[in-house]
């Protein structure tokens, strides 16, 4: 069973929020696979059983705080006996431009408590994930204000793309494997996505 968690802050403060960017993107592969994301039993957090091409995933949302991430992924892969292989995290990126994707199999935290608390409670990076670009903030800004923070008018504008291209990651992580999606979804540059919404 393939698992794929995106990491946030749960609670209407953090809605929206720059850290919340892994919940919207597997909030938006749920929706588009007409999944219920549900209180799972065993396990703090929400999630859904859903068809991924020909593979059965579960998608989900640690409902811990952000640094306690580890602890409800360490339970969902016990439930759902999945092991490291089978798991894809998906993140926000404070070093990589504002929605530039970046899949890897394996790696440190790069400072993302989220993953490093996954990283402490596995004893081991060797999982996937799925970095989403939300850039670095100005010189006066602080790191943990800029992250909390809800995305700016520019940048909304075209959140709504980048998230779709971020699911449509996940989904051929499942089905095409992650060499062949690195070499997809990895692009270089700062690539602007349509608003679905527009076409």
């Amino acid at each position: 069973m393939k698992l794929i968690v995106g990491l946030g802050n749960p609670g209407v403060l953090y809605s929206g929020s720059r850290h919340n960017i892994g919940f919207q993107v597997v909030k938006h592969l749920a929706k588009a696979k007409k999944s219920v994301l549900k209180k799972e039993k065993g396990a703090s957090a929400l999630s859904a059983k859903a068809r991924l091409g020909e593979t059965d995933a579960v998608l989900a949302l640690p409902l811990t705080f952000m640094n306690l991430s580890g602890e409800a992924v360490k339970l969902l892969l016990k439930k759902h006996k999945a092991g490291l292989g089978d798991l894809l995290v998906v993140c926000d990126d404070l070093d990589l431009e504002f929605g530039r994707l970046r899949l890897r199999a394996k790696g440190s935290s790069a400072g993302h408590r989220g993953i490093q608390s996954i990283i402490g409670h596995l004893g081991s990076n060797e999982f996937s994930r799925l970095r989403v670009g939300i850039g670095r903030p100005g010189k006066h800004i602080e790191a943990a204000d800029y992250v909390l923070a809800r995305f700016d008018k520019k940048e909304s504008g075209e959140l709504a793309g980048i998230i779709k291209n971020a699911a449509e990651c996940c989904e051929s992580w499942v089905n095409e494997g992650l060499e062949k999606s690195m070499g997809v979804f990895n692009k270089r540059g700062n690539v602007q996505y349509p608003n679905p919404n527009d076409e």
